[in-house]
């Protein structure tokens, strides 16, 4: 980083409507990581899930028995977030905060949607299936006993330092273009 991107005063100008979804977007389409927080009898919980942004909604790939997955299926809202992996200083902190439901992703195309665009964001993944597996969601449930879940957003904040410290916005997430 250099010395002048340190010194570099914030943006204090607040992003429109349609550029607020075009970051958050952005954010969702390159960041890897989602946590998914829950609360159960047991307590609080967060666990960290790769995940790929479609349609408006985040897929990912747990054991349905995992803790956060059991907390979520039993609680009417749970919460998610993303944030950028490469801030150096608190200028360059920006991310999203989101609350909604984790559901099993529902078999047919969705699913194969969503299967298609984790295989092209994460390559390696292919490594992991044998070749006679076909790409879909039952290939992953048997090779790992994990099955695809959806974080269907219901309340989504966009976070950005670059506009100014603790700049935050709710965003509509409209389905990705394409």
């Amino acid at each position: 980083m250099s010395d002048d991107s340190i010194h570099r005063p914030p943006r204090f100008t607040s992003p429109d409507e349609n550029e607020l979804k075009v970051l958050a977007r952005e954010l969702l389409c390159t960041e890897s990581t989602m946590v998914v927080a829950t609360c159960g009898a047991e307590s609080a919980w967060a666990a960290p899930v790769y995940f790929v942004y479609r349609s408006g909604a985040l897929y990912f790939f747990s054991d349905p028995t995992s803790r956060h997955i059991r907390d979520a299926q039993g609680a009417q809202s749970c919460a998610a977030s993303v944030h950028g992996s490469r801030a150096e200083s608190w200028r360059e902190i920006r991310g999203i905060q989101m609350s909604g439901r984790v559901i099993r992703a529902p078999l047919g195309l969705e699913a194969v949607h969503a299967v298609r665009s984790y295989l092209d964001k994460f390559p390696f993944t292919r490594e992991w299936l044998v070749s006679e597996l076909r790409e879909d969601v039952e290939a992953f449930r048997k090779r790992f006993g994990v099955q695809l879940f959806k974080f269907d957003p219901t309340l989504v904040y966009y976070l950005d330092n670059r506009f100014r410290f603790g700049f935050r916005a709710a965003v509509r997430l409209d389905p990705p273009p394409g």
